[in-house]
């Protein structure tokens, strides 16, 4: 099973002792909230049976005896007791309520936490969608069964102990006759719980499609769009809303035929007691108080039967949502700290693949036999047809995955034998799909180092190349860039990210096609900045520019897993071969003018 497929109907009914004792491990931090509210709520529901016996008393001691004082000094005690009751229902809501929250902040803190650790394979076979519905909906569904449902629970329990220790006070044989038929109640209102959850299960199951399907449609609208995909969509998702109405559709129904149902065999118990206890009043064993409070006992004992099947039903649902949640809290990352790992103070040095293969999926390789060598400074360019493995070799170099087999030295050491923030606080890194954040653009450039300056962001954003533009907003660095930076270009977006990562000063710099969304002139500015960012640091530049490339020291043309050629521009110029049909392919419209030069007797005339 997938870590987002979601669970099988067997799974939704698993009440394992595990998953209830890890559910009850939630709450031990907070005991003494935990001992506040149920003090409270034991309280509230003691009274309310309490107070209907004081309300036989005031009928049979003081209306039909007539006694005024009976009436006076039982009044007085009622309102003595609800006065305490009211103080006890305040304190049990506000305590649940403070309870559901911390529950909630510590689920969702730590579902969080635990995020930040996993590594990126997990995010890149995870549904965004699954990962929220967890966060969210999940979440609500199990911090509301450990406060209210333990309320519910804790006070329908109370009610029906209370009320029948009054009825056998009452009228001992009438109560028999009462309790007998709680049996019949508790199937009853069981089987129903069990065909509604049966429903409300597929509604889950097709809400969790629906948030998938609304997460794609939202973050993919302008393919979408571009695409005139609308109409394609609209009926996909009419038919996965189609089948979670008729699943919620038949749940509602039976939810509205359970009510009627408890009522019916509530009146037949309230039929009983008013024919035994009218034959009992007539021959003086039992008074009319005696059934006004075994009437109001009859209620307190039916519907928190009810109470009790709904939690039970919350329960199943509560304990999938939390065998979904823990399923995301135990996922170990893929890439951790071993033990014994060692700090380094600094990562600059010779890197060196040795043998390395990878698979992302067993019997699948993506990179077969990997060796190179690239020495402190050096900038080196990937290229090579797409899919051949180059984001694979740099997602391996920032230990984002680690290889299936042989190692990666950093001055020596095993990579994997440093830990892992080491590595990676000290890398720098812009994508070709550049992401910004949600706020200004002053923030999204101090990501990179959150402790800077206004002057050093300034700095950073010129040799990015990004200040002449930034400049020219209304609101300037204080622009807002809108969700994922959408309200930028993409070129200006690059531009940024760039400035993001030159202001954290790493000592490895990569960039993954950083340079393929910005105009000549653009790049030409990029570029002078990042001579001088990339002196005296090593730097890997995932790339198709031929500007961008002939600056590097050494080419790796990467193909199927593989280094098929290596060495400088001129060096693989001369070869004719791999890399001279990548160069004359995929760039002559860049090389028109100089196509020429390259044709001559002497390649060393190469520029």
């Amino acid at each position: 099973m997938s870590t987002f497929e979601e669970f099988d109907e067997k799974d939704y009914g698993k009440l394992t002792g595990g998953i209830i004792s890890r559910l009850g491990n939630l709450l031990k931090p907070h005991w003494k909230w935990v001992l506040g509210f149920l003090l409270c709520i034991a309280t509230v529901s003691a009274i309310d049976s309490y107070t209907t016996f004081l309300s036989k008393r005031i009928i049979d001691e003081g209306i039909i005896a007539g006694s005024r004082e009976a009436i006076v000094r039982t009044v007085f005690i009622y309102g003595g007791v609800i006065l305490f009751q009211a103080v006890a229902s305040f304190g049990y809501v506000y305590l649940v309520g403070i309870l559901a929250e911390r529950v909630r902040y510590d689920l969702r803190k730590n579902m969080f936490n635990h995020l930040q650790q996993l590594s990126l394979s997990y995010f890149s076979q995870t549904p965004v969608g699954w990962i929220m519905a967890r966060l969210t909906s999940d979440t609500e569904r199990l911090a509301d069964l450990l406060t209210w449902g333990i309320l519910d629970v804790t006070s329908a329990v109370i009610n029906i102990s209370t009320a029948a220790i009054f009825m056998f006070l009452i009228n001992a044989r009438l109560a028999v006759i009462v309790l007998v038929m709680l049996p019949i109640l508790i199937v009853v209102a069981f089987r129903f719980r069990a065909k509604i959850l049966y429903h409300y299960r597929r509604s889950r199951k097709m809400n969790s499609r629906i948030t998938g399907a609304f997460n794609e449609s939202i973050t993919g609208v302008r393919v979408i769009k571009a695409l005139s995909r609308e109409d394609d969509n609209l009926e996909e998702f009419s038919e996965l809303t189609e089948g979670m109405f008729q699943a919620s559709y038949r749940a509602a129904w039976l939810s509205a035929l359970f009510l009627p149902t408890v009522q019916v065999i509530s009146a037949i118990g309230l039929g009983v007691v008013l024919w035994r206890g009218g034959m009992q009043v007539q021959i003086g064993a039992m008074t009319i108080g005696g059934i006004q409070a075994f009437v109001s006992y009859i209620t307190f004992i039916m519907w928190p039967i009810q109470d009790i099947a709904q939690v039970y039903a919350q329960t199943q649902n509560a304990v999938a949502s939390a065998e979904r949640i823990f399923n995301l809290v135990d996922t170990e990352p893929g890439v951790k700290n071993r033990p014994n790992t060692v700090d380094v103070e600094s990562i600059s040095g010779t890197i060196r693949f040795d043998h390395v293969h990878f698979a992302y999926e067993e019997d699948d390789p993506v990179i077969r036999d990997l060796s190179f060598e690239v020495q402190q400074g050096e900038m080196v360019a990937l290229v090579g047809p797409t899919g051949g493995g180059k984001t694979t070799i740099v997602n391996l170099l920032c230990r984002f995955y680690e290889p299936t087999k042989g190692a990666i030295y950093l001055n020596g050491i095993n990579y994997e034998d440093i830990k892992l923030q080491d590595i990676q606080s000290r890398i720098g890194i812009v994508l070709q799909t550049p992401h910004l954040f949600s706020g200004s653009i002053l923030e999204n450039i101090r990501y990179g180092k959150l402790n800077a300056t206004d002057a050093e962001i300034e700095q950073a954003a010129k040799l990015a190349g990004a200040h002449d533009f930034i400049i020219q907003f209304e609101k300037g660095y204080e622009q807002d860039v809108g969700e994922g930076g959408n309200l930028l270009s993409v070129g200006q977006k690059q531009l940024i990210s760039i400035a993001r990562a030159i202001l954290a000063r790493p000592e490895l710099f990569i960039m993954d096609e950083a340079t393929s969304s910005v105009d000549t002139l653009t790049e030409a500015l990029i570029q002078r900045g990042m001579e001088r960012l990339m002196e005296n640091r090593t730097s890997f530049v995932i790339a198709h520019r031929l500007s961008t490339i002939k600056r590097a020291d050494k080419i790796l043309v990467i193909e199927d897993g593989q280094i098929v050629e290596m060495g400088t521009h001129k060096e693989l110029i001369r070869k004719h071969s791999k890399y001279y049909h990548l160069y004359t392919c995929q760039f002559r419209q860049e090389l028109e003018a100089q196509y020429d030069v390259l044709n001559k007797p002497e390649p060393d005339n190469e520029g």
